[in-house]
């Protein structure tokens, strides 16, 4: 069986969204955080307006969420994108996220608790999308190498079936995405994270440093 090549596939989207004249298309986009999104922005603005949506119960401590939001905002703002980009932010219960992953604190990074922190996150901005009638919904989730791009793109399809919005496929590491995340990360000095955001992603971090 072929793997599937998402990036050809947004790639087909795009080509045809340029043939196309009017207003852009909405794109619901799901944001972790502001290095992650650097590029994301960068490359899909030219084609969409865009909801940027940071809803990550999964972020702990609160202090470490604050930061990560003041900086996605610090950095729309300086990359100047505040005409083309909208702003929400989710509710942070950082409740929801202890109780998707119950049963599976032990397990290691990578595992099927992360697949379940993606479906979380994703569900919660299908369910905003649909209520914007949003063209397309999406993550930045897959310009991380860390994370699974296939399991990503498995759920957006799923959540797009089940709440009648459609998935933008992505797997935004390629063409170099994620090392233009780190030079613009560089150029606009974005705080960046040595760990996911949850707990044991932290706790897995301070291990690798010993």
């Amino acid at each position: 069986m072929n793997k599937r090549n998402y990036q050809k596939e947004l790639d087909r989207i795009l080509s045809g969204l340029e043939k196309q004249s009017g207003e852009k298309p909405h794109l619901f986009l799901h944001a972790c955080c502001a290095p992650c999104s650097s590029y994301v922005l960068e490359y899909l603005t030219r084609y969409f307006r865009i909801t940027l949506f940071y809803y990550n119960p999964n972020i702990t401590p609160e202090t470490e969420y604050a930061k990560r939001i003041r900086e996605l905002k610090r950095f729309i703002r300086e990359a100047g994108y505040e005409k083309d980009v909208t702003f929400l932010e989710g509710e942070y219960r950082p409740e929801r996220f202890f109780e998707t992953v119950k049963g599976m604190e032990e397990l290691p990074e990578r595992s099927i608790r992360c697949y379940h922190c993606y479906y979380l996150r994703m569900e919660e901005a299908a369910k905003e999308a649909a209520k914007l009638h949003a063209d397309y919904f999406t993550t930045t989730l897959s310009i991380s190498p860390h994370k699974n791009a296939d399991w990503i793109n498995e759920i957006g399809q799923e959540l797009a079936e089940k709440y009648h919005v459609p998935h933008l496929p992505s797997d935004f590491k390629k063409k170099s995405g994620y090392l233009r995340s780190i030079a613009l990360s560089e150029q606009y000095g974005l705080y960046r994270q040595n760990y996911c955001g949850c707990i044991f992603s932290k706790e897995a971090a301070l291990k690798s440093s010993l």
